[in-house]
């Protein structure tokens, strides 16, 4: 019988490292360092809605309609799901200051359109 792998020490809480793997046909025994996937930190319900977010092909109305749940909840859920495979949401209103000063230098916007851009008005 075959276990989920876990992926944190039940003693410390520290990040576990995989150490071995062997084919369960030959028996062959691998010894290393290998890492775990990003999925492998998601718990079973959040890989659950990243199984049917999937199968739903990424269509949140179906997201909603398969698991009975509003449209908030899908999204919070998805923002959980990013956060915990380590990635950086923007906020709706955080300005990308490179492209504001690019588009300055080609005189797409004015200086005056960078600041407020920039101050986020």
């Amino acid at each position: 019988m075959a276990y989920k792998v876990i992926t944190n020490c039940p003693v410390c809480s520290k990040t576990l490292k995989i150490t071995k793997l062997q084919c369960s046909h030959c028996h062959t025994t691998i010894e290393n360092e290998f890492e775990f996937s990003k999925l492998a930190s998601l718990t079973k319900d959040q890989l659950h809605f990243v199984e049917v977010f999937l199968t739903c092909r990424g269509s949140i109305k179906e997201v909603e309609k398969e698991m009975g749940i509003s449209y908030p909840t899908v999204r919070g859920k998805l923002n959980d799901i990013i956060s915990a495979l380590g990635y950086v949401q923007k906020k709706k209103n955080e300005v990308d200051e490179k492209k504001v000063v690019a588009m300055l230098e080609n005189g797409e916007i004015t200086p005056e359109e960078a600041i407020k851009l920039l101050k986020d008005e």
